[in-house]
């Protein structure tokens, strides 16, 4: 709410309102001013009256940035600080995983976000794997509803489990929406620019339901399990994503005509929930079909449901439409739980130490985090400030066909958090 009283000015909730009235002068003044015993108004440092949490500003503080990357202290000040601070899980898994979280917690100390994190090292590879540590993970994300999570990398070889510690997470935590939404980076040129569509996967069950044993030597039988309650509740979760979100159609992608019993069942549950939501346009398209589809005219595509297997295929192919895996943010949903990671699951193992990798997919997953998390001040904030380096061109990672480091990209969004959001 923008007040004139008089000669004095001043912005509170984003309405506008001119007055002289002496009443509403003394008001505004109250807010903004303070009395000196000599007389006269002494101006108040400034702060943010909305409803929920008060954020006040601070502009005599510098915003201090870490040192990890060499990050200068932004002398414009800091964005505004929540009241209360948010526990977050945080796993960064294997690969530039641990990289990629060392940015996620720069940018938010440089931002001042009011998020602690509560981190746990999980991986298979590096022998830092086990059962307590698993329930270590669990019990944590368990309480704080809420994760930021790497590539934990499954290893190719047969140590005697089949499922890894990734499914197993998933399983434990009925992690069953993965929420893939690959948008057209602004200032980045692609193929197909102003892509804008969402890829919704079942990730409980299908191919990965690790159910494998060898029947006879030399044979082995994989199952694949397709259930009707599992495969109606994630084509409800498609159906309300599309209505909240104001889109327009919702595509079952499957491979009916081959697997005619499993995948028929997902068809037909899809179908039966489509009924229900007459507003939203329902089609369904084979998985083959629809890899040249979207390679050829992606656009025709709104939101996608499919199973497990189905939706990691075309999770890759979508990021690779826009950019690549380092610039698509994913997440996974239960009925209690969100943990939030890249969109394209990859170590990039050959990129450790070497900084070079692209932190665009965890940063903007980080600020979907903080949108999850109610924080929407912060969210806006973190994710225009990365949009806004890609836009200007300036600094681009060497996936991007540029020559920077993870390091100038860093700061390059540090400088970049001074353009705060109005309201």
């Amino acid at each position: 709410m923008t007040y004139f009283c008089g000669n004095v000015k001043g912005s509170v909730s984003g309405v506008r309102v001119t007055t002289r009235s002496t009443a509403a002068r003394r008001f505004f003044l109250s807010k903004t001013h303070s009395y000196s015993k000599h007389g006269g108004s002494v101006p108040r440092e400034p702060c943010i009256i909305s409803q929920g949490p008060q954020w006040p500003l601070a502009p005599s503080a510098g915003l201090q940035a870490p040192q990890c990357f060499g990050l200068p202290a932004n002398p414009r000040g800091p964005p505004a600080r929540a009241d209360s601070t948010f526990k977050v899980t945080m796993v960064p898994g294997d690969g530039v995983g641990p990289e990629l979280m060392t940015a996620v917690k720069e940018v938010f100390k440089a931002g001042d976000v009011p998020v602690e994190f509560e981190e746990f090292h999980l991986s298979e590879v590096q022998n830092m794997a086990s059962e307590e540590k698993l329930d270590q993970v669990l019990t944590s994300m368990k309480i704080n509803k809420v994760a930021i999570k790497g590539k934990i990398h499954t290893p190719m070889e047969y140590k005697g489990e089949l499922a890894s510690y990734e499914m197993r997470l998933r399983r434990k935590l009925d992690l069953f929406a993965n929420v893939v939404h690959v948008n057209s980076l602004p200032g980045y040129s692609t193929r197909h620019n102003n892509l804008d569509l969402v890829i919704i996967r079942e990730q409980t069950e299908g191919e990965y339901s690790s159910l494998e044993h060898e029947s006879v030597k030399g044979v082995i039988e994989c199952l694949k399990i397709i259930t009707r309650e599992k495969s109606r509740r994630i084509a409800k979760f498609a159906f309300d994503y599309a209505t909240k979100k104001g889109r327009n159609k919702v595509t079952a992608v499957h491979k009916a005509n081959i697997m005619k019993l499993g995948d028929g069942l997902f068809l037909q549950s899809c179908a039966e929930v489509a009924e229900l939501y007459p507003k939203i346009k329902y089609e369904n398209m084979i998985i083959d079909n629809c890899c040249m589809q979207l390679v050829q005219n992606p656009y025709q595509f709104d939101v996608l449901v499919m199973p497990n297997l189905y939706g990691n295929i075309i999770d890759n192919l979508a990021a690779g439409l826009v950019g690549g895996a380092g610039v698509v943010p994913g997440e996974s949903y239960s009925a209690e739980y969100a943990v939030f990671e890249t969109g394209a699951r990859h170590p990039f193992a050959q990129a450790v130490g070497r900084n070079i990798a692209n932190p665009t997919a965890m940063l903007l997953s980080a600020a979907n985090m903080l949108r999850h998390l109610n924080l929407e001040y912060h969210s806006h904030m973190v994710s225009e400030a990365v949009k806004r380096v890609i836009k200007q061109g300036k600094v681009r990672t060497r996936d991007l066909g540029g020559y920077s480091t993870t390091g100038d990209f860093l700061r390059a969004v540090v400088d970049n958090l001074r353009y705060r959001p109005t309201y």
